[in-house]
């Protein structure tokens, strides 16, 4: 497939080779971030929703503040209400104690407790300009099989090197100098860096959704932990399936947030009578956010697709059009699949009336999950 493909928020990317590297195993990423943090010769920038005091934790704080102590600028930004009560003050006064400066996003304001609400839901790591670190792991045990084991959360996360490194530090630095409606796409030729708010549109990514989904021709693989679509999405992969592609929703089984499970549950039938496959992962909890449209678009980052991180939080995903990224996670979606099952709907209909009236209590709360 050659050319552009275009949608009216779509970037306009064109086929090639950004060499974007996947983790789905946290020990592996970890690993990889540290070893970066500690090459680090200039600048350390770093982002995240969670940012526990644990073992994993630890090993962060040890090596952003050896680093911060050797001279190199070390700049970290935490969610506030995401760290509550896991990002403790010891940490922070370690770090800022080494040289390490620190920024709790959105703290409690009582002038202003709305904003308390909006969170900075994004997971960034940039390195001298030169490599950056993208996607859903946060910075606690859960996601680490020698700490957690064989539970450990199913994720996906991804490294990239050059210009779009480069535009992540961008990214950060504005985030961090107050931007909340940052006014770019950060771009090369095949893959942009999207964020959910700009002064254009507060709906960015949602829009971005919707013109995958409606760009589609053959497959849609859809990732996600959280699935609370709004009606406009909704609406859109059920044409794409009455239109004759494959729409396949991948779930988690055990969610760990049960009311947005009963929330999710509140759409399975209309997509199910669509012909849209759901299907539930079921050997652990399942928090990758992956969209992978025909094998030519794939979307991987933070945001999950529902109310909250398309509407409200701050969000950072990354899309591409590099043909062997596109193909691994393709290749991934298949894989899950065979450790998941079926939502039959045949006996989703035949659900207890307890379930439904529990679905209908999730979906009817479901902008403040």
């Amino acid at each position: 497939m050659n050319g552009n493909i275009t949608c009216d928020l779509l970037p306009s990317l064109k086929l090639g080779n950004d060499d974007i590297q996947l983790f789905i195993e946290g020990d592996e990423l970890f690993d990889a971030m540290i070893k970066a943090i500690n090459n680090a010769q200039h600048q350390v920038l770093m982002e995240t929703y969670i940012f526990a005091d644990d073992e994993v934790g630890q090993l962060f704080v040890k090596a952003l503040s050896e680093k911060a102590k050797s001279g190199v600028q070390v700049r970290l930004m935490v969610d506030a209400l995401g760290s509550l009560f896991q990002f403790h003050s010891s940490i922070g006064s370690e770090l800022e104690s080494a040289g390490v400066q620190v920024q709790h996003v959105q703290p409690w304001n009582w002038r202003k407790p709305l904003r308390y609400n909006r969170r900075d839901h994004r997971k960034l790591l940039v390195i001298d300009e030169e490599q950056a670190f993208l996607g859903g792991f946060n910075i606690h045990r859960q996601s680490s099989l020698r700490h957690y084991g064989k539970q450990r959360w199913r994720d996906t996360h991804t490294t990239f090197n050059g210009a779009l490194a480069r535009k992540s530090a961008d990214v950060f630095n504005g985030f961090w100098d107050g931007n909340r409606y940052q006014v770019f796409q950060t771009t090369t030729a095949t893959t942009a860096l999207i964020t959910n708010h700009t002064r254009r549109c507060r709906h960015h990514l949602a829009c971005i959704y919707n013109d995958l989904i409606e760009s589609a021709k053959q497959t849609i693989y859809l990732t996600t932990p959280y699935f609370i679509p709004n009606h406009r999405i909704q609406n859109a992969l059920i044409l794409a399936a009455m239109r004759g592609v494959n729409v396949s929703l991948l779930v988690p089984h055990n969610s760990d947030v049960r009311l947005a499970r009963w929330a999710s549950n509140a759409v399975y039938a209309r997509l199910l009578d669509s012909g849209i496959k759901i299907f539930e992962y079921l050997p652990r909890m399942l928090h990758a956010k992956i969209i992978v449209v025909d094998q030519r678009y794939a979307m991987l980052g933070t945001a999950n697709l529902d109310y909250r991180s398309l509407f409200q939080n701050y969000e950072l995903n990354l899309i591409s059009r590099d043909p062997d990224f596109c193909r691994q996670l393709d290749l991934q979606f298949r894989q899950d699949l065979g450790e998941s099952k079926l939502v039959c709907s045949k006996y989703w209909k035949k659900r207890r009336w307890m379930s439904r009236l529990t679905e209908y209590l999730g979906w009817s709360i479901r902008h403040w999950l």
